[in-house]
């Protein structure tokens, strides 16, 4: 065999491996239903798809769903809140700071064989809107506001997802904190894409929303001031299961990597490039990671 079909044979076995290996390092990449989530978790397929992975992507799940497929081994990874880890999943009501935020949970959940790698800048709190004008008509400004507004004998409707009406860190939670409640037959249920066309269209007068939602400035709405800090911070990070770690050792640099280019501004944008720009989750993922040099 010549020298130049040596080399051939060579670079097909080469080839044949590096396809092995990355058909070996398949992941399940996994997501919750509204547009942030599905924003990150289509970027985290595209990117790593990108970087010789083979991702099968299940999002438009549940946050107690996608956590119980992660434990389960389910899903391998997919981008969870410090704040939610925190209340929801390990029960800590403690008030903390960022940093002890990520530092308890991190600790809480490498018990139950899950790693979290470097947390983005991404606060997506959730946040109580109300349309600028009305509130500042009804002198709103902070939830303590609200609360005594409400407590003064003002019937107001809040528009809440079904997640946030029953979560340790939602709506009864909050009532408590701040001494008042809507009345359940003033609380309307639906889905969380939903609350701010609710809002803006007057079927409610105040809604519950992230705090990054791009329509938040679109439709001219004012977030209340969380004056008792009630909700806690909640940075998005990527959390992935250690057995896949332990198999594919790269990850951690690679999705640390994409964590260091996102930030509030960054997120807000890209939700509202879906929401208000009505473009796919597609093509805005794939948008990032190019005008960032990730692909």
């Amino acid at each position: 065999m010549t020298r130049s079909a040596l080399l051939r044979a060579a670079g097909a076995l080469l080839g044949t491996a590096m396809a092995f290996a990355a058909s070996a390092q398949a992941l399940v990449v996994g997501g919750k239903g509204y547009t942030e989530q599905q924003i990150m978790a289509e970027m985290t397929a595209q990117y790593l798809r990108a970087k010789g992975f083979t991702v099968d992507k299940r999002s438009g799940l549940g946050t107690a769903a996608l956590r119980q497929a992660q434990e389960g081994g389910q899903i391998d990874l997919y981008w969870e809140y410090t704040g939610t880890s925190l209340i929801t999943f390990n029960k800590i009501s403690e008030k903390m700071s960022g940093p002890q935020t990520y530092a308890k949970v991190k600790e809480l959940d490498a018990a139950k064989g899950l790693v979290w790698l470097d947390p983005s800048r991404i606060n997506s709190t959730y946040a109580i809107a109300m349309r600028a004008a009305d509130a500042k008509a009804r002198r709103i400004a902070t939830l303590s506001d609200l609360a005594a507004t409400v407590k003064g004998g003002t019937v107001l409707k809040f528009g809440s997802n079904a997640e946030f009406y029953a979560r340790p860190d939602g709506l009864k939670p909050l009532e408590q904190t701040y001494g008042f409640e809507f009345g359940r037959e003033n609380v309307v249920r639906m889905d969380t894409g939903l609350v701010p066309q609710a809002l803006r269209d007057q079927q409610v007068d105040v809604g519950i929303m992230l705090a990054l939602d791009g329509r938040v400035t679109a439709f001219d709405f004012v977030l209340l001031k969380d004056d008792k800090a009630f909700f806690p911070i909640y940075n998005s990070t990527a959390v992935v299961r250690k057995e896949a770690l332990d198999k594919a050792p790269q990850l951690a640099g690679l999705l640390n990597a994409l964590a260091a280019k996102l930030d509030d501004d960054v997120m807000r944008s890209l939700n509202g490039a879906v929401d208000i720009d009505r473009k796919t989750v597609e093509e805005v993922a794939t948008g990032f990671l190019k005008s960032n040099g990730l692909v």
